[in-house]
């Protein structure tokens, strides 16, 4: 048998042809110990404004109403509650 063939061929590379690391990059660069994430440097940034996450039953025709306007439903839902909030709350 024949061993592995490299199908590309194989130079040295110095190391000092490697790109600097700035702050930036680890800036973006996720951190672990050992095998753990402990940090994700990466994705939206947390908001000010953060939602509450709960569970909520709601009548099939208002979820199905919703749910035929397309992607982003739960946002158009949640923007409605808040202006019913708004004009209500004025009251």
């Amino acid at each position: 048998m024949n061993g592995k063939k490299r199908s590309t061929a194989t130079e040295s590379v110095s190391p000092d042809d490697a790109p600097e690391l700035t702050d930036a990059f680890f800036e973006q660069a996720d951190e672990y110990r050992g095998d753990k994430l402990v940090r994700r440097g990466r994705g939206r940034p947390p908001s000010a404004a953060r939602k509450v996450l709960l569970s909520v039953r709601y009548s099939p025709e208002v979820v199905e109403y919703f749910r035929a306007t397309g992607e982003g439903w739960q946002a158009r839902m949640d923007e409605a509650l808040r202006e019913y909030v708004t004009r209500h709350r004025a009251a």
